[in-house]
């Protein structure tokens, strides 16, 4: 698929320095909103944008408009969300779409919804800032970035969850949740002349969300999956790039629950902080391409 045109000036797009990935995560998504307001507080801005699930939807707001004022309107929506928003219909309606055998287990007009209050760009050649978005085929098992096109069709089909909301149908593909073959999408940060990444992966560490439901074991799965690619794709960044990885807060709540994201924003935001005045303060003679705390920190 074509990259997104350069923009008017054309200057993000030939520059290309630094890079936000955004993984994929669920309602820890929340997180990202305190990890990019420490990042454009310090003025640093986003040549390109990459994202999965969750984190595309952040992605793609910050690429419309990487401002203070974009990180104000996201925390806005974030906090506002609610679980029966996201998820409609509740328990009941998803256990009738079990015994119906439906595709999935939860309509996404709330989702829709969510994704339309963020209030982003109609479509990639209106971005501000070179959008990546992650999608998986559910029928290949490829791995499908979409750079060019509307943008809530993509968005939709990269937080479409396997069996928890329906395939999106894009382009004569059947599409998924990207977080099922990267979670945590650094090798396409590495598509153009990049010399730093920032990391915001707030996904689940192995073995720190109790198992409640069947969706837990799900997401723990994706975790899995997200280790063992994370590794993979870290073994091939260039020596000469850098890549900081912001620990994120112990969020331990339901997959359903949205409730308390002003907290775990705050966190965030003190931690990624934290991490890039250590960064900003290490010895510059022998830059290290890896500069993160791999673990969710507890203060």
């Amino acid at each position: 698929m074509p990259e997104p045109r350069p923009r008017r000036d054309g200057s993000r797009a030939r520059r290309a320095g630094t890079a936000f990935v955004l993984s994929g995560g669920g309602n820890q998504g929340v997180a990202q909103v305190g990890m990019l307001r420490a990042l454009l507080e310090r003025g640093i801005v986003p040549d390109v944008v990459v994202g999965t699930s969750a984190g595309a939807l952040n992605g793609a707001s910050i690429a419309t408009s990487p401002t203070l004022e974009k990180v104000d309107h996201l925390e806005r929506v974030w906090v506002g969300l609610r679980g029966e928003q996201v998820f409609p219909g509740g328990a009941l309606k998803r256990a009738w779409n079990v015994l119906r055998r439906d595709d999935h287990l939860s309509p996404n007009e709330g989702l829709l919804s969510v994704l339309g209050a963020a209030g982003t760009a109609p479509d990639f050649a209106s971005l501000e800032v070179p959008l990546r978005v992650v999608t998986t085929d559910l029928d290949t098992g490829d791995e499908i970035l979409i750079v060019a096109g509307p943008m809530i069709p993509a968005l939709l089909a990269s937080a479409a969850i396997p069996g928890i909301f329906p395939p999106v149908e894009l382009r004569g593909q059947r599409l998924v949740d990207g977080a099922v073959v990267n979670l945590v999408p650094i090798s396409h940060a590495l598509a153009g002349p990049t010399r730093r990444i920032f990391v915001l992966d707030v996904s689940d560490p192995l073995g720190d969300r109790p198992i409640r439901s069947p969706l837990d074991v799900a997401i723990r799965a994706f975790a899995i999956s997200r280790d063992q690619r994370f590794k993979l794709e870290l073994q091939w960044v260039p020596p000469d790039v850098e890549v900081v990885v912001f620990p994120t807060p112990v969020d331990d709540r339901e997959f359903f629950d949205f409730s308390g994201g002003d907290a775990l924003i705050e966190e965030a935001y003190k931690m990624a902080s934290q991490t890039l005045d250590d960064f900003e303060a290490r010895p510059r003679r022998r830059p290290s391409r890896r500069f993160w705390a791999r673990h969710r920190m507890v203060p």
